[in-house]
């Protein structure tokens, strides 16, 4: 098992079009077996985030929806809402870890799309390169959380994994707040491998929010 520690490295005002957020840089060092390894992270925070049980989103970078807005998955949209929900809820916090495709990376995850186009559905592909259907252990993020000193949550998410793996860790959900995003012609298998292989939570409405 490896053992983490975050150090913040940076604060700074971060105005945005959903609104005002201080933004935070983590940086960390995993002592594994392996060696040591860097990862970077950010924190967007909104508001008073100390008491009560504020909003979270954990999200994982994907360059081609979040920056290219790629129709092959709905990253974009759910990061796009997530900021939208904490803005209206007056406070809460976007963690952005650089997990690209599940945590794979952008290389894998590009030959994994061409796997797809073959007929393959995203756990197939992934599993054919040789991952885990999900490569996430959601550590970082954890830590993040207690850095900032937030020990309860709600998350928005539609994945019980990401509640499972903070609950472990200690910081407690006190509500699973869905993340939905309508399926369109692009995404549906997408979603469907998300629901039927991953386990993730849909209620079924797509479209009405």
């Amino acid at each position: 098992m490896s053992s983490l520690k975050v150090k913040q490295v940076a604060s700074a005002d971060f105005p945005t079009r959903w609104g005002h957020f201080l933004i935070h840089g983590f940086a960390t060092r995993a002592s594994a077996g392996n060696g040591a390894k860097t990862e970077e992270a950010v924190a967007l925070v909104m508001g008073e985030v100390h008491s009560g049980s504020p909003l979270v989103r954990i999200h994982s970078q994907c360059l081609t929806g979040d920056v290219f807005g790629s129709l092959r998955c709905d990253c974009r949209q759910q990061l796009e809402m997530s900021l939208s929900m904490i803005a209206q809820a007056g406070a809460g916090v976007l963690i952005y870890e650089q997990q690209e495709g599940r945590g794979i990376g952008l290389m894998a995850k590009l030959q994994a799309y061409a796997l797809q186009d073959s007929g393959l559905d995203t756990v197939e592909a992934n599993e054919r390169l040789g991952f885990k259907a999900d490569q996430r252990e959601f550590l970082m993020p954890v830590e993040i959380l207690k850095a900032l000193d937030i020990r309860r949550v709600r998350l928005l998410s539609n994945n019980p994994d990401k509640v499972a793996a903070l609950e472990r860790a200690g910081i407690q959900v006190t509500e699973r707040v869905p993340c939905e995003i309508a399926p369109t012609e692009h995404t549906e298998e997408y979603l469907k491998t998300k629901q039927e292989k991953l386990g993730h939570l849909f209620s079924g409405r797509h479209g009405q929010h």
